[in-house]
């Protein structure tokens, strides 16, 4: 199970079958069910139901895969992305304002309205709407584990958008496959990153660049890096 456009697992996808058994999919998108060959199977993200599947028509059963769209009221427009990291990230909160903004619900107390004001009544009243989306475990867990993906996307990006092909190349003088290889391995994490300006990254570049010129642990440095 997972998502058409990121290609990434989705997990909380509710998993269903004809003759009445369900399960939702794990972190890792996976699922097991148990089925019979007149089932039909279909899935359900975010209240929006998939096609059935009759299990007959299914070739392989231990290895199903299928991609699904986000339902469309939690996804943008489509719109042309601006090359500047910091109008994309901006654009992006918006666009997504319901994902990121989301919190678990709670029960809250509105105040009464003065118009419906009785002497000696209570002036406080339940958030009705709030108090109903605490049972909707299955919905809440879902929009939660999307805001988790796209905070993920998001460090992703602002690791990328910092530790580049030109920069470290510029530091290194490393080029095409040698440069991507070291990239890949010596890229810090978003919560190291954040911690460095940009003086601290040159430095932190050519240190780690002259542990690998030498056939050294890269890995052993950053998580010392990491700890101190």
């Amino acid at each position: 199970m997972y998502d058409y456009f990121s290609k990434k697992p989705l997990d909380a996808v509710t998993v269903m079958t004809s003759s009445g058994l369900h399960t939702i999919s794990d972190s890792l998108g996976k699922f097991t069910v148990t089925v019979s060959s007149k089932d039909s199977v279909w899935f359900s993200f975010l209240s929006k139901n998939t096609l059935k599947y009759p299990v007959d028509t299914i070739r392989d059963l231990s290895n199903f895969e299928i991609a699904l769209y986000v339902d469309a009221k939690w996804l943008p427009a489509v719109k042309v992305r601006n090359k500047n990291y910091t109008q994309d990230s901006i654009q992006n909160r918006e666009d997504y304002a319901k994902v990121f903004n989301f919190r678990k619900p709670t029960v809250r107390l509105n105040s009464a309205s003065p118009n419906n004001y009785t002497p000696g009544a209570v002036t406080v009243g339940l958030d009705i709407n709030e108090f109903i989306n605490m049972f909707r475990f299955r919905r809440n867990r879902q929009i939660l584990s999307m805001q988790e993906r796209l905070e993920e996307q998001e460090r992703e990006k602002y690791v990328n958008h910092r530790y580049t092909k030109y920069l470290v190349g510029k530091l290194t003088g490393l080029k095409f496959n040698a440069l991507d290889s070291f990239i890949e391995i010596s890229k810090p994490s978003y919560e190291l990153l954040i911690t460095m300006n940009e003086i601290e990254l040159g430095y932190y570049i050519q240190k780690i660049f002259a542990i690998y010129q030498n056939n050294g642990r890269i890995e052993d440095a950053i998580l010392k890096k990491e700890d101190n």
